[in-house]
């Protein structure tokens, strides 16, 4: 198996892949851009996890944010939420990408290279079971909300990632049984969606098949995540064996594991590389995608030609690969000896290289990485997010609060997607916000570089960045900040402001 790099994407690449080999990059400054909502009070972030592109290279942005109206389905368990929909960000205008009629709820999770976006919308069909709106897979291109339905016998349908050919991968139920694996408890299956035209890939054996994400750069007519094997449940984990798999132009293929139980794949790049994590054989647990936690001994793997690799850990437990770039640099977090935190690392060469947190954190995830190699993510106290962070070539770890203009009434807590451009989209809490993960409040935020490829944006600051010394914390939280909410790994919760899936979290 090969796939190769366009010649044209690598042309495109060139410039910014020689000044990454050029030695360390300075840092910058960045002009911070308030994303704003639809008229309520948040918007939101990543609502399929980790490792989705939601920052294309031209910087158009999608997920979704509140309206000024209140949720019109309170049996989805938030009566007291506001309505949310899809939208696009574009040169500072938020566009309401608007749902299926009867203009229910929606979410983009992921943005292809075009400005095509899929996701989520709730239906005008009640679900039998459930007894709630049904889900339907979508895709917005050209100013139209296109239905992709659902496959043969199934209720249920969620678009997770178009990648830049155009073609959606999503997954539906295919029937109403009990399934402890499957969405919304029923048995479901991954397709891959083409000019109107559904494949259901199958499975491995069992009768689950999840996708994994695109990191941006998924190939055209490759597949990836993690398929329940057989039917049998494992006495240990209470679950069906999970193996990673990939489906390759109508081959699917069984990746195998680092020994243990439950695994999936995440990512793959063009030069056939793909990252996931697995269970080791001493441990029986679910790691990742799409049963939510991590036990003891899950570890972040490369795989490449039929060779899966154990990227190993920082000494302790487990490790996760989160996000690949097209040079096979992985972005991550692994665990430190003999405790359970964790800091952002980066894979590149068979080599680990801790990226450290944020000082006075104690834990950090690396989320994104570009083609310059650059790297976000979060810092944290190992339960909620504090501090986004961005990191290059030599380091150190630097706190973007740092680097962003005074006054914006916002402390800048994950960042979420770097594109190759250095624009980064980062989630910030109002300041006297407790920060909750879980309940993902506050706004989403654009970061432009103040850089030799953005001149002339009102409000940079051109200046250079010392890392030698400690700048001030412009946005510095208030004693209000009080920690809580859940570990800042993160799990699989379909639309998190009114997702009816209670399995996964």
């Amino acid at each position: 198996m090969r796939w190769t790099l366009p010649f044209k994407t690598l042309v495109s690449l060139m410039p910014i892949l020689a000044a990454a080999q050029q030695g360390p990059a300075h840092y910058y400054h960045y002009r911070f851009v308030d994303l704003g909502t639809l008229g309520g009070p948040h918007s939101y972030g990543e609502v399929n996890g980790d490792s989705f592109r939601l920052l294309n290279n031209s910087g158009v942005v999608t997920s979704y944010a509140d309206l000024s109206t209140s949720n019109p389905n309170p049996s989805d368990g938030c009566p007291d939420c506001y309505q949310v929909h899809a939208f696009a960000w574009r040169n500072g205008t938020m566009t309401d990408l608007g749902a299926l009629p009867v203009d229910n709820n929606s979410a983009g999770g992921s943005i292809n290279a075009r400005g095509w976006i899929t996701g989520q919308s709730e239906s005008d069909v009640i679900d039998p079971v459930l007894g709630i709106p049904e889900f339907r897979a979508v895709l917005w291109k050209d100013g139209h909300i296109v239905n992709l339905g659902t496959l043969p016998g199934g209720t249920e349908s969620l678009g997770i990632y178009v990648n830049d050919a155009g073609q959606v991968i999503g997954f539906s139920t295919v029937d109403t049984t009990s399934d402890p694996v499957g969405f919304a408890g029923f048995p479901t299956h991954t397709f891959i969606w083409e000019k109107g035209k559904k494949t259901d890939i199958g499975t491995l054996g069992g009768a689950d098949t999840f996708p994994g994400a695109d990191c941006g750069i998924a190939p055209e007519g490759v597949v990836l995540g993690g398929g329940t094997t057989s039917n049998v449940t494992d006495p240990t984990s209470g679950i069906p064996n999970v193996d990673p798999f990939l489906w390759e132009h109508g081959k699917m293929s069984d990746l195998g594991s680092l020994g243990g139980t439950n695994g999936v794949a995440i990512c793959a790049n063009r030069r056939g590389q793909i990252i996931g994590q697995s269970s080791l054989a001493s441990n029986h647990g679910a790691c990742g995608f799409p049963v939510a936690g991590a036990g003891p001994g899950c570890h972040a793997f490369l795989w490449y030609k039929q060779v899966m690799t154990d990227l190993g850990t920082l000494g302790g437990n487990n490790s996760e690969a989160i996000w690949l770039n097209e040079s096979g640099d992985i972005a991550g977090s692994a665990d430190l000896p003999g405790s359970d935190l964790h800091d952002a690392v980066l894979w590149r060469e068979g080599r680990v290289e801790d990226l450290g947190t944020v000082d006075g954190d104690a834990c950090s995830r690396g989320r994104g990485i570009n083609a310059r190699g650059q790297v976000v993510g979060g810092s944290s106290d190992c339960h909620s997010f504090l501090h986004a962070f961005v990191w290059q070539e030599g380091g150190p770890m630097v706190d973007l609060n740092t680097l962003i203009q005074p006054g914006t009434g916002y402390q800048l807590t994950n960042a979420i997607n770097i594109n190759d451009r250095g624009e980064i989209l980062a989630k910030a809490a109002p300041l006297g916000f407790t920060p909750n993960d879980d309940a993902d409040l506050g706004h989403l935020a654009l970061l432009i570089p103040c850089d030799d490829h953005h001149t002339g944006i009102v409000g940079c600051d051109y200046s250079a960045v010392d890392t030698n010394s400690t700048p001030p914390q412009l946005n510095a939280p208030s004693s209000a900040f009080r920690i809580r909410g859940n570990d800042d790994r993160p799990v699989f919760r379909g639309i998190r402001r009114f997702n009816f899936d209670q399995t996964a979290k």
